[in-house]
């Protein structure tokens, strides 16, 4: 096969009622823009329907379909991250399988991008289908990340962006363990330029982002691009250690004028706010040195179980994990036939 020009990673978690209306516009758009020349990696991320046997079905009758499983659900972040590995076009698309994202905003994207942008990415001028409470929590939450974070980060993102070859190897090669992929993209720079669209509601099924996600996403995203949180803890322990000597010149000032009435209510608010404090100051640094303690195992990102082309089914080398990046790079490239 000649040099790819591009390549698309999508992916899946749970998503059957929609993979093959998205694999349909996701080809056409393909076609449109690279013509013959590109892939489509569909990574499927521990679902517990049917979606790894549609995308073996896919990868099966379309020789530009790559399937890609993993061993168990890692989330979507290193799910992406897993496509990305495997990728090899000299642009990279990153787009969700629910076709909340139009596959058909690529022609646009790739005519941007000849126009010397290193990244493309879409900008949600509208959401359809989502709640007042979702609308409201992501733009506070960009609001907070923007005020904390020392990298601007577009408003109103995703991960649905298309990217130069440059920057996918920059991003292939920082190794983090807790990922925010828009942040990363963002970190890195370059040349990046919005495309405002209007977001879909989700062609079929349900959201794979609960409140409880979405959460967690938050918490990575402030604690991998801010060290804000830490210094707040600082300053609130300062605050807390002021009104303790204000506390103290209070109680001297009683003592010393002999009116020295014992009270239960003063030391239940001192001991509280100060208790409070303290569990505060170490949530914080329990969070960022948890992170820490997993970085330092280092960890594989994820685990592929299964890779799929033209109708064959590859496994990984027993001493894959033991690899170095480059290493475990060379080995999935060399696996995939046609390639």
């Amino acid at each position: 096969m000649s040099e790819i020009e591009l390549s698309v990673v999508a992916p899946c978690y749970n998503e059957e009622a929609v993979l093959t209306e998205f694999y349909t516009r996701m080809s056409k758009a393909c076609l449109a823009a690279a013509g013959e020349n590109h892939e489509i990696i569909l990574i499927d991320d521990g679902s517990s329907d049917a979606t790894w046997s549609i995308i073996e079905k896919l990868a099966d009758q379309d020789r530009h379909v790559v399937g890609v499983q993993l061993f168990r659900n890692h989330g979507h972040q290193l799910a992406v991250t897993a496509g990305l590995s495997i990728a090899s076009g000299q642009r990279v698309l990153l787009i969700d399988a629910d076709l909340q994202d139009p596959p058909e905003l690529l022609q646009q994207m790739m005519a941007i991008m000849d126009g010397g942008a290193d990244v493309v990415y879409g900008k949600r001028a509208s959401r359809s289908g989502e709640t007042k409470f979702k609308l409201a929590t992501a733009a506070a939450f960009y609001k907070i990340l923007n005020g904390l974070s020392s990298v601007p980060i577009p408003r109103d993102t995703g991960d649905f962006r298309l990217m130069t070859r440059t920057v996918v190897e920059i991003l292939r090669g920082m190794p983090e363990q807790h990922r925010f992929i828009r942040g990363m993209v963002s970190w890195i720079g370059g040349k990046q330029i919005a495309l405002p669209y209007a977001r879909e509601p989700r062609f079929a099924g349900e959201t794979k982002y609960p409140l409880r996600k979405m959460l967690a996403f938050a918490t990575d995203a402030i604690t991998s691009f801010s060290t804000v949180p830490l210094r707040l803890a600082v300053w609130l322990g300062m605050l807390a250690a002021g009104f303790a000597f204000l506390i103290l010149i209070y109680a001297l000032h009683q003592w010393s004028t002999g009116n020295v009435v014992p009270g239960w209510a003063s030391s239940l608010v001192a001991i509280s706010f100060f208790s409070g404090t303290q569990l505060i100051v170490m949530g914080v640094f329990g969070e960022y040195l948890g992170r820490v303690v997993q970085e330092v195992k280092r960890r594989p990102l994820f685990t592929i179980s299964a890779l799929r082309r033209d109708g064959t089914s590859t496994l990984l080398p027993p001493n894959y994990y033991s690899l170095g990046v480059a290493e475990q790079n060379a080995v999935l490239h060399a696996q995939m036939p046609g390639r």
